[in-house]
């Protein structure tokens, strides 16, 4: 929270918070700890416009805006955080421009992309996390390092003319709860190619920041545990309970997710080098005559393991190949073929003749060979 200072409410102020100020559960109190409280928003589009807008034009002291991409045409059907006279522009410079003309009492903190490796020292610096993404990868990122952070995540997504929002804390689930594996990324269509009407991330962004002001100023019920669907074709609201999985990898009973990791990985979103493979089937009748590496840090092996395996996280793999025959045929696996993909290429290339990478990893090992395995 930002000092008593930067807190107060000055005379200028009491005219633009008026409404604000009429309501017994904000009042002057409430409207200086809005001044007081800061949110990160990740993603200036569809949800992220209206949420930094209404957080701006309440009185939230300090709005972070992240996001790496460029206004383009097709975006104002939605985000309204942009205009016509911001087309080419950056979209945190877009959005900066426009929270300063709306409420000049407001600093903007712009930021580039959230990956593993700056995500939990920006996160750090908010009191509440909004996610205005897109993909799944992001989205994973937002949850563990909210979790690992301490932080409420307010997630929002939005597709054709449903929504869906819901608020991950400490005292509840997680997205990962949620959805404990994310889906094929060919399973998903994007808005780009499955439509988006134009009000409706407008309705879920603008739940998010109602979300992060209830949460700010302690009012109300807020949505941990609750997952609202909204479908706007037959304007309907409908509610359902979402537990704690006790099993879940990062906010379970016995926890093994303590760092991020790399979510495009994870996803399946990254580029898969065109290496040698083979199937679970087959390596299931010669795995007494092959070297298994698992490539997977840790965490993941205190989840399921194959057994026999040489543990070399990919990390450390191109300084450990002095540990590999080089007379004994090789297959590589990780989650789900990714970065097996990536370390079978490098053996290759380090002169290992005989490598194979394991299609869909540890993943179509346990739908097809052991499926008692614990799966994540």
């Amino acid at each position: 929270m930002a000092d008593s200072k930067t807190s107060t409410i000055i005379p200028t102020e009491l005219s633009r918070y008026a409404r604000h100020l009429a309501l017994d559960e904000v009042g002057l109190e409430g409207q200086q700890q809005l001044k007081a409280s800061s949110v990160l928003i990740v993603g200036a589009g569809g949800l992220g416009s209206p949420a930094a807008l209404y957080l701006s034009a309440a009185g939230v002291g300090r709005i972070g805006i992240a996001d790496y991409d460029n206004v383009d045409i097709t975006n104002l059907q939605r985000q309204v955080l942009h205009g016509t006279d911001t087309l080419g522009a950056a979209k945190t410079d877009s959005a900066q421009t426009r929270i300063a003309n709306l409420n000049p009492h407001t600093t903007v903190e712009t930021w580039g992309e959230l990956t593993s490796h700056n995500a939990l020292e920006i996160i750090g610096k908010y009191d509440v996390v909004i996610d205005g993404s897109d993909n799944f990868p992001t989205r994973y990122l937002l949850n563990d390092a909210c979790r690992l952070a301490v932080k409420p995540l307010i997630y929002g997504t939005v597709y054709r003319f449903e929504g869906q929002v819901t608020v991950f804390a400490e005292d509840g689930p997680c997205y990962r709860c949620l959805f404990p594996e994310p889906p094929p990324p060919e399973a998903v269509p994007s808005c780009a190619t499955g439509g988006v009407l134009g009000v409706v991330p407008g309705i879920i962004g603008t739940l998010q920041a109602t979300e992060a002001l209830k949460y700010i100023l302690k009012i109300g019920d807020n949505l941990v545990g609750r997952l609202v669907l909204v479908d706007t074709l037959v304007m309907r609201f409908e509610e359902i309970s979402v537990a704690r999985n006790r099993s879940c990898p990062l906010c379970g009973d016995e926890p093994v997710i303590t760092s991020l990791i790399d979510y495009e990985d994870f996803c399946g979103t990254r580029h898969v080098p065109e290496v040698p493979t083979i199937s679970v089937a087959e390596l299931a009748t010669i795995i007494d005559q092959v070297v298994l590496i698992d490539v997977r840090e840790d965490w993941e092996r205190a989840i399921a393991v194959i057994d026999g395996t040489v543990d070399i996280p990919e990390s450390e793999l191109a300084q450990k190949l002095d540990q590999l025959p080089k007379d004994k045929p090789l297959v590589v696996y990780c989650r789900s073929g990714i970065r097996s993909a990536r370390s079978t290429d490098l053996l290759l290339e380090s002169d290992f003749d005989d490598v194979r990478n394991l299609t869909g990893g540890i993943l179509a090992w346990a739908d097809a060979i052991d499926t008692g395995m614990a799966k994540y």
